[in-house]
């Protein structure tokens, strides 16, 4: 399809070596409410080793969409295969989505009704669960659920004028290549720093993929440094931290729970008390998560590994960040 000749939108993936995925993605585009001559669609294979080129090459060649390939020779990670979509882009609007997403019929109208009614801000959208996809859920899968405004601002779903990325520089290409995650909610933070406003649209929906990772996987999601990087560069950031210190709730837990392990024996019931949060949070996540009390000793596991990245990017940055 000839590409239209001022698209309103331009939505933009960086994929790698996820061919299945990839495809899902692109037969759910054409099913938009918004009219197809009103957008493009630029992917980014970032490096990929599997069929990813010739899935792009057909789809180019029979699709409706106006649907743009870049084909980078080696990966440099997420944040180099957006910012090459993105500054290849034609749309003043810029509709960030993941290769592992597919989105609802109505995403990209509801997310450019949102920004044209709020021409200076930028705009997330709601990521859910697939529905068809929940009964892979468990303790060692991984998905994306963002219900409200920030404070991560993934780029699953999320929405920047083109000439706010003009006046940003973009991604930050240098911190954060080749890494797997934060180069997004850093780049958020950075235009609300500028005065760019957020706003929560949740109508404009995408789906994530249920992906069963394992133990393995989920440690290796947990032990991301980089996702920790922005919070440490940016104090707003912080501000959505538990009393301004503590990453996640279960954080404090858990460092509540270790203090209780060094109280001397004489206060030893202060010491479990200390660590019934914890252990509580542990029983919670064995239920709704799957594995039950089998699983404890991997959310443990997992809990000192996002902790310990956690304290390693605050000893180097110098923030106060557990």
């Amino acid at each position: 399809m000839p590409h239209p000749r001022s698209p309103q939108v331009s939505v933009v993936v960086s994929t790698r070596n996820r061919t299945s995925d990839l495809a899902e993605l692109l037969a759910a585009l054409p099913a938009q409410t918004l009219a197809s001559e009103r957008f493009e669609v630029i992917v980014v294979n970032d490096g990929s080793t599997d069929g990813t080129q010739a899935l792009l090459d057909e789809e180019a060649a029979r699709t409706e969409l106006a649907l743009r390939a870049i084909h980078r020779q080696s990966s440099g990670g997420p944040a180099v295969g957006r910012e090459d979509g993105w500054r290849a882009a034609r749309a003043p609007l810029i509709a960030f989505t993941d290769d592992d997403c597919v989105p609802d019929p109505e995403w990209l109208e509801r997310g450019l009704d949102a920004w044209t009614a709020n021409p200076e801000a930028f705009v997330q959208g709601r990521t859910a669960p697939r529905p068809d996809q929940l009964e892979l859920m468990g303790p060692w899968s991984r998905t994306m659920d963002v219900a409200e405004l920030g404070p991560h601002f993934p780029a699953t779903n999320v929405f920047y004028p083109r000439d706010v990325l003009e006046a940003l520089g973009g991604f930050d290409t240098d911190a954060y290549a080749e890494a797997a995650g934060g180069e997004d909610t850093d780049l958020a933070w950075r235009a609300i720093e500028s005065g760019v406003r957020p706003i929560y649209e949740p109508r404009a929906l995408t789906f994530h993929a249920v992906s069963r990772v394992g133990a393995r996987g989920k440690l290796r999601v947990a032990a991301r440094q980089t996702a920790v990087l922005p919070f440490a560069r940016h104090r707003g950031a912080r501000q959505h931290f538990v009393h301004g210190v503590f990453r996640k709730p279960v954080h404090l837990w858990l460092t509540l729970a270790a203090a209780g392990l060094l109280v001397s024996r004489r206060w030893r019931w202060f010491g479990i008390a200390l660590s019934i949060p914890y252990l509580r949070s542990v029983r919670a996540r064995g239920i709704v998560e799957g594995g039950g009390v089998l699983a404890a000793p991997f959310f443990v596991l997992h809990d000192l590994v996002e902790v310990y990245a956690t304290v390693a990017v605050a000893v180097k940055t110098r923030r106060l960040m557990i």
